[in-house]
Order: structure tokens, then sequence, then C-alpha cells
């Protein structure tokens, strides 16, 4: 899709802070983060609704690994998830820590680091 903030992002050409990407999916750091970690997961191919997306038990497997990242990266249990697509026109996944987990919501490269670190 032409005018789709997130595949300009699969296409590199707007930046982001990614904590993982594979052959099929991208997870980056919301611009707009609702806490510390605050991570979009979205198919790199352009679906409209999560449910549109044809692998969507593989896309669920790595929102875990995310959330399971997130949980050692920030040591919190509580991972909180939303899916609703209201924002942008392409299919995405929230995960974020709750909102008590201390640190700077706005520190995108060290909150990037830490969960790819907790990923690899």
């Amino acid at each position: 899709m032409e005018n789709c903030i997130f595949c300009k992002i699969v296409k590199g050409e707007i930046p982001s802070y990614k904590v993982y990407e594979d052959d099929d999916f991208l997870a980056f750091l919301d611009i707009h983060p609702q806490s510390i970690g605050h991570v979009q997961i979205i198919p790199k191919e352009h679906f409209r609704w999560v449910w549109d997306v044809p692998n969507t038990g593989r896309y669920f497997e790595v929102s875990k690994k995310v959330a399971l990242a997130q949980q050692k990266a920030f040591n919190t249990e509580m991972i909180l998830c939303r899916i609703t697509g209201e924002e942008v026109p392409h299919a995405h996944i929230w995960v974020f820590p709750s909102k008590n987990v201390l640190g700077d919501k706005m520190d995108f490269v060290g909150n990037a680091e830490k969960i790819k670190k907790e990923i690899e």
C-alpha cells in the first residue's frame, strides 16, 4: 500500500528502532509508547487486519517471543497486548509492559537494545 506508514517502515523509507525481524514479520518500538518498551509487531506484507494475515499462528509466536523478552528486559511479569487497528490501516499487535515499569519510555535506543538482547 503506497501511503501506509508501516509499509514504509518495512521498506526502510522511515527509520525505526527494530527489536525483531524475520522474513515475514517486523517488531519495532512504537514512536508514541504507552509504556517503556512498547513494541508494534507487523507483518511485512500489507494486510488490513490481524485476522487477514494467513499465518496468524506464526504471528502470535513472534508476539510471544517479544513479550517474553520484554519480561526479562524490564523485570516484570505483566506484559499487555492490544489489537485494534484503528490508528494505522495495516495489521499490528501492540505488546508492552504494564505502566508500572520504571525507566524512560522515550529511550528508544536503550529500550530496543534491552529487548533485542533478550530475544537473541
